[in-house]
């Protein structure tokens, strides 16, 4: 095991972990888990026997010593003496056994943990041993590969029932020579006195599995590839790809995050002869089935998907003897020979983690088709996880999602001042961001999956039109805009003015929003909760200034032109609205040399001169951005038109 001196069993079961976890070939999102065993005194004094296992919603490549649940090992042991429990059962005994309160839920393997008398335990679901067991010789092909140094267990859900099952199958079959268990059509684990012992069997398994199964990874920089279809293509295009997210997020009941992927590993699966056979025989691991339903969807028809999803719930629904709520009805990976694989979810975060799972699942697919063919565990085993009652308590108990979750949005001039204020506000609520902005910072102008920064000259219509196609085959559609990119030429009197200064300010403040409109007309007409647009305007509309001829001018065209789109698109569920913001002082635009000299003029303290409205307070981005998400929300539902002043109370405004 590469590196480090563990000081204590917490540092020396994080760090194999992180070593672990950091090979996406071995774990994926919170797959696997880890533990090792030691003692710790409690309150009393008294020494006790614990094991450390990893805690539920953490990822094995970030864990730190706060991710593990210290458990008493004699209560364990107890546990396991108790002829049945129920997983819900065995998760409030577990919780009851933890040494410390604030400690994460435990593994619901850590039964399994517990028993295995190894000091260090580690358990991963790796692609290569995956490829070997889901094949119809696959308990062959794992009895000739390992021997006796491992034993084989069956295929059996993970939780209460498989930890008993091995505490007895562990006697009779457990050798001097055991270094590692095999859980059929599940994953691998391996044990040792010391992390270094477990993790270096761990590593050796999975080389052998490898070259038994011929497994090839794809390359990471064709699987990240996104859509390169033309926009304007009615078939494949980018609003085609919009209506089968407005499809899909109906069939849901919200809205939904769609995501494409055309690199040559997906579209050359896709278009496989053969994929409506071997996508449909299921998950490559029955917990996969959480975050990618049981099958895809080949091909685009949603309507016979769902149905088929129904009858799939109706045959196997009887297998549990609690009422189950049925889930919904839409594919999370879809996969067509013209959009290769295709993900959808409720987040960024969810089409992202079934995209990965899933092209994993290809790799994991075409090596066991290169050996004896690729054959899943049965309908029913994976319906049992996908409605395990663990899951199923955790719809019923809900939770609020954010306000615009499933929602995306695209904010121009982006990277800065108020436009990124807007693009913050919404992130915070939730939405998906597409930002758009000529500076190259804002491709990086937040770290969040919901963020897609581009950088685009929106006053080039080539440009924008790219953009918003990018935007939409990675998040599936635009359902707010908020047009903040402008500019504010140089100060001058009308007598004065100049030709380019004046037809580059309603290049940009005007026919850049009458052209983003028109492109983004499709889209929002196909939102699923309708689309909305904000257009920041600006206090010089009702207000002008001396020496802002162009600036006022082109900002007052492009207000008129949001106040017709509000008339023309009101048919289509579409609110236009604008908010008139007024001395946002923390903008590029006021400069603190700027402040200096205005304040000068007034006679007045640059403080005294940033609170010069009748509120008296000093305006900030965040306020014009809070309220820009704020009209976007249910809250305003019934307002459309409205011209909304962020400017402290401006006496020649009102």
């Amino acid at each position: 095991m590469p590196g480090g001196n563990p000081v204590d069993e917490l540092d020396e079961i994080v760090h194999v972990s992180r070593i672990l976890g950091a090979d996406p070939a071995l774990v994926l999102h919170g797959g696997g888990n880890t533990s090792i065993k030691g003692r710790v005194q409690d309150v009393t004094g008294e020494s006790v026997e614990v094991l450390f296992v990893k805690g539920s919603g953490w990822d094995l490549a970030s864990i730190e010593r706060q991710g593990f649940a210290p458990l008493r090992r004699s209560r364990l042991a107890e546990l396991l003496k108790v002829s049945a429990l129920t997983d819900t059962q065995m998760m409030n005994e577990l919780r009851q056994a933890s040494l410390d309160s604030s400690a994460p839920d435990a593994s619901v393997e850590s039964l399994l943990h517990a028993m295995l008398p190894a000091r260090v335990v580690l358990h991963s679901h790796a692609d290569a041993l995956v490829a070997v067991m889901n094949q119809p010789n696959g308990r062959s092909s794992v009895d000739e590969l390992f021997g006796d140094r491992v034993i084989v267990v069956p295929y059996v859900m993970p939780g209460f029932d498989l930890a008993r099952m091995v505490a007895e199958l562990w006697p009779k079959l457990s050798t001097a020579r055991t270094e590692g268990m095999v859980l059929m059509n599940h994953g691998l684990f391996t044990f040792g006195e010391t992390a270094e012992e477990a993790y270096s069997r761990h590593i050796e398994f999975i080389e052998m599995a490898t070259q038994r199964a011929n497994f090839e990874t794809s390359p990471a920089t064709e699987q990240s590839a996104e859509g390169t279809q033309e926009a304007g293509d009615e078939e494949d295009g980018s609003v085609a790809f919009a209506k089968f997210r407005a499809q899909a997020s109906h069939l849901a009941g919200h809205p939904l995050i769609v995501r494409q992927d055309t690199s040559l590993v997906a579209r050359a699966f896709a278009a496989r002869e053969d994929v409506s056979e071997l996508s449909q025989q299921g998950p490559a691991t029955p917990d996969h089935v959480i975050r990618t339903k049981r099958l895809p969807l080949i091909g685009r028809d949603l309507t016979a998907y769902a149905a088929q999803y129904g009858t799939y719930f109706t045959e196997n629904s009887s297998r549990r003897e609690q009422e189950l709520k049925q889930l919904d009805q839409v594919p999370r990976v879809v996969l067509d020979p013209k959009w290769g694989l295709v993900t959808l979810g409720g987040s960024s975060g969810e089409v992202s983690i079934a995209a990965d799972i899933y092209r994993h699942t290809i790799d994991i697919i075409e090596a066991a088709e290169r050996q004896a063919g690729y054959q899943a565990l049965p309908a029913g085993d994976i319906f049992d996880v996908e409605y395990w009652e663990l899951e199923q308590a955790k719809l019923r108990r809900g939770g609020a999602s954010k306000a615009f979750q499933g929602e995306v949005a695209l904010v121009t001039g982006a990277a800065s001042g108020i436009g990124r204020a807007c693009a913050e506000a919404l992130l915070n609520k939730g939405a998906a961001v597409i930002g758009l902005d000529l500076s190259d910072s804002v491709e990086a102008t937040f770290d969040n999956p919901n963020w897609l920064g581009i950088q685009a000259d929106v006053s080039d219509a080539a440009q924008l039109t790219a953009a918003i196609d990018h935007g939409v085959r990675r998040f599936g559609g635009i359902d707010i805009a908020v047009p903040a990119a402008g500019i504010f030429a140089k100060s001058a009197p009308i007598s004065a003015r100049e030709d380019n200064a004046w037809l580059r300010s309603f290049e940009v403040n005007a026919t850049a929003v009458a052209r983003l409109f028109g492109l983004l007309h499709p889209y929002l007409a196909m939102a699923p909760r309708g689309g909305r647009v904000v257009l920041i305007a600006t206090k010089n509309v009702a207000a002008p200034g001396p020496g802002a001829s162009a600036y006022s001018a082109s900002k007052a065209a492009a207000a008129q032109l949001a106040r017709v789109a509000a008339l023309e698109w009101a048919p289509d569920g579409i609110r236009v609205n604008l908010v008139h913001p007024d001395a946002v002082f923390d903008t590029a635009l006021w400069t603190p040399e700027l402040v200096a000299q205005r304040a000068a003029k007034y006679g007045v303290t640059e403080q005294e001169y940033k609170r010069r409205n009748l509120l008296g307070l000093e305006i900030m981005s965040a306020d014009v951005g809070k309220a820009v998400a704020e009209l976007c929300s249910s809250t305003f539902r019934a307002t459309t038109g409205a011209n909304v002043p962020i400017d402290g109370g401006n006496e020649r405004v009102i």
